[in-house]
């Protein structure tokens, strides 16, 4: 019970957790949308790329895919289905944009925390490595959204709907908090911990910049108390997953399973790649991200390394096969929460939202055999990988 994991979750993910409900409690969510809609709410298919614009910023602080697309989703899918998006399209869109909030730095999903006292790498390496990837995750669903657009012939939103952005502007210092946790991790290079305490004191003095968002003590209280209550599923479930990687590691079935994926593979990366993935999106299934992520790195990570693919880089296979266990039926929690806002039905949301996502099923490969992508190789071999993935990704959608 009382693992690293643990450690991680009661320390650096609980101090994230409250930092990302005083960001909230400051508005800055809300800033998000309307900022989004200002962007993208007029061109083609524009309340959809509100969407994913929003879910990608609102990822940033969030972390977690369920509370993305109750947060986002609530506004976002009802203007996508008035604008002609069937209800199925609606949902999976969201869905399919809020999971990517688990990918996208600088506050990832908690098991990226996780990740990092595991490998026992700075925080800051997971958050650069995981940039690109993210990046092409939500150019992907993006594009889809557009070409979607085009083709069935849907409009933007009356530009008169819509919030100037020049008025958006203006609080734009809701942002600060966000500023100062990313300076923090790779300019100052602190710690986790004082980053997350330096942005959550930000996100306070945010608030009494206008006197109708002032926090007193009542609402300090209450946003305390609701930060807490949000890191309870997640405490309880990394516990029980320590139980399940506890025995994997003392009866040595870890280890055999680990030896297994590399004997069926007969020593050939791309099917134990494959191996790998099939099994953490099975035991995903109904798992939050962080246990489906302990106990699929505890078998398949050391069955990667031994086939030549760099720690960091099978540590973030397995992390992105456990983020989308989110929207891969049959459970499939963020396509779930998505399918009710829309009212649809949740397995089309689900399978929907697979093919919108599914760069994110084939961008862990390219990072396996080309760790370029997460910010390992030379600048040259860096910029060639974007140029590569961003043309096959392209020819995805």
């Amino acid at each position: 019970l009382f693992s690293s994991s643990v450690q991680a979750s009661a320390t650096y993910v609980f101090l994230f957790l409250l930092f990302g409900a005083f960001l909230q409690e400051s508005g800055c969510s809300e800033f998000f949308i309307r900022f989004s809609n200002a962007v993208a709410g007029a061109s083609r298919g524009g309340p959809a790329k509100v969407a994913v614009i929003s879910s990608a910023l609102f990822g940033t602080v969030s972390g977690n895919s369920v509370a993305n697309v109750v947060t986002t989703g609530a506004f976002t899918i009802p203007l996508m289905k008035s604008i002609g998006y069937t209800p199925r399209f609606a949902g999976a869109v969201e869905a399919t944009a809020s999971t990517g909030g688990q990918i996208m730095p600088p506050i990832l999903g908690s098991a990226a925390f996780i990740m990092a006292a595991l490998i026992g790498v700075p925080y800051k390496n997971i958050m650069l490595a995981a940039v690109l990837p993210a990046l092409l995750y939500f150019y992907t669903v993006f594009m889809m959204v557009d070409l979607e657009a085009a083709k069935t012939g849907l409009h933007g939103m009356p530009k008169d709907e819509l919030p100037k952005l020049k008025l958006i502007i203006k609080d734009v210092y809701l942002l600060l908090p966000l500023i100062v946790v990313i300076a923090s991790l790779t300019v100052f290079n602190v710690s986790p911990i004082r980053a997350a305490v330096w942005g959550t004191v930000t996100a306070i003095a945010t608030t009494w910049v206008k006197k109708d968002t002032r926090m007193g003590l009542k609402k300090f209280f209450t946003t305390m108390s609701a930060g807490a209550k949000s890191s309870c599923s997640l405490v309880a479930s990394t516990a029980t997953a320590g139980i399940v990687v506890g025995v994997l590691n003392m009866t040595g079935a870890g280890l055999k399973l680990a030896g297994g994926i590399v004997n069926l593979s007969g020593g050939n990366l791309f099917p134990a790649l494959l191996m790998t993935m099939v099994a953490c999106t099975i035991m995903g299934m109904g798992l939050p991200t962080t246990a489906s992520y302990l106990i699929c790195v505890s078998v398949a990570a050391p069955a990667l390394i031994e086939l030549g693919v760099p720690t960091l880089a099978a540590h973030m296979f397995v992390f992105y096969y456990a983020c989308l266990s989110a929207i891969t039926p049959p459970v499939a929690l963020a396509a779930y929460a998505g399918a009710a806002i829309a009212k649809a039905k949740p397995i089309p949301v689900a399978f929907t939202a697979c093919k919108l996502g599914i760069s994110a099923f084939i961008v862990p490969f390219m990072f396996a055999y080309a760790p370029q992508l997460i910010m390992i190789g030379t600048t040259g071999e860096i910029i060639q990988a974007i140029c590569t993935s961003l043309i096959g990704v392209t020819a995805i959608c």
